[in-house]
């Protein structure tokens, strides 16, 4: 059974920084791309950033570029999201998730296996 276990949230002041982690078991991750997520109050859960299986390869949404760095250990099979710079509107519960097709992950996630996600709140 696969389970993705996201920690590191919290409450930040606008400028301050997070690190994300996601734990993965159930699974190889090595042939994984992994990606985040995150759904804002209201909204679509929307693409965050997303790391290739060797993790030689990333990508991120437009809002996040610069800001946020994607990193994985596939060891220790954990997917780390550093989030730095951060503003209000980064306010959102932020989710992991694995797949096998590039195009997937790295676009709307996958369809199913998405975890409680971790809540991140950037205070003004």
């Amino acid at each position: 059974q696969v389970q993705l276990v996201e920690s590191g949230g919290g409450l930040v002041q606008a400028g301050g920084s997070l690190r994300l982690s996601c734990a993965v078991s159930g699974l190889t991750l090595s042939i994984y791309h992994m990606g985040w997520f995150r759904q804002a109050p209201g909204k679509e859960r929307e693409f965050v950033a997303a790391i290739i299986r060797n993790g030689a390869v990333t990508d991120y949404a437009d809002s996040v570029k610069g800001r946020f760095i994607i990193a994985r250990d596939n060891a220790k099979k954990t997917t780390y999201l550093q989030m730095n710079s951060l503003k209000p509107e980064d306010t959102a519960v932020y989710y992991c998730n694995a797949d096998p097709n590039w195009a997937t992950i790295a676009t709307v996630g996958p369809t199913d296996n998405w975890g409680q996600g971790t809540q991140v709140t950037v205070s003004s």
